[in-house]
């Protein structure tokens, strides 16, 4: 399977590498939206992102495209602009828990489209001030949806994480998985 990420993301290239799986990305530019019902927004921001990969690919391929976002009271966070709106959106997760959704589209050679969405429960810890003071000043917090990264030294401020651990870095594997089997290592269905 010819393989083309729509993404920029280091940590689902790094998720795609650990599985085997060969790959070519590329990055895009797609203007996300940011309003809605969480689900929609998380499953058409992948889609915006697989149809530019699409555009970008460098020959027939499948083309993944993902999204994942931090979603509060059924609500979706986004991305902090500045360090105020970070402090903002940990203050909000404080204490308390939150969904990760992750959304992939699999937009296939004949035009067909695989998708699907994840869904993991996170807590986070009760945050000190000193706790947000150092992960505010690590900048960590850029670029990331509800502005932490649980695999680096956000790990800090999460309490419990039910559900794909994979989801809440930014790609899940069982839903990769689920909609495209033929990555598996050998190409092996599941058992069962």
């Amino acid at each position: 399977m010819s393989l083309v990420l729509a993404s920029a993301s280091p940590r689902r290239r790094e998720i795609l590498a650990a599985l085997g799986v060969e790959f070519e990305a590329v990055a895009t530019e797609v203007e996300e939206l940011r309003e809605g019902p969480p689900e929609r927004v998380v499953l058409e921001n992948a889609r915006r992102k697989a149809r530019a990969g699409r555009e970008l690919a460098p020959g027939p391929a499948t083309v993944l495209g993902a999204d994942t976002e931090v979603v509060l009271d059924g609500r979706v966070l986004g991305k902090a602009a500045s360090a105020r709106e970070a402090r903002e959106r940990l203050v909000a997760l404080s204490g308390r828990e939150h969904e990760v959704l992750g959304a992939i589209v699999l937009l296939d050679r004949g035009g067909g489209e695989r998708s699907g969405i994840a869904r993991s429960r996170v807590a986070f810890r009760r945050l000190d001030e000193a706790t947000l003071g150092l992960y505010l000043a690590s900048g960590e917090w850029r670029d990331r949806a509800g502005a932490y990264a649980i695999q680096g030294l956000g790990s800090l401020l999460v309490e419990r994480v039910e559900g794909d651990f994979s989801n809440v870095v930014g790609l899940s594997v069982e839903l990769l998985l689920q909609l495209a089997p033929e990555l598996r290592p050998g190409g092996a269905e599941p058992p069962g």
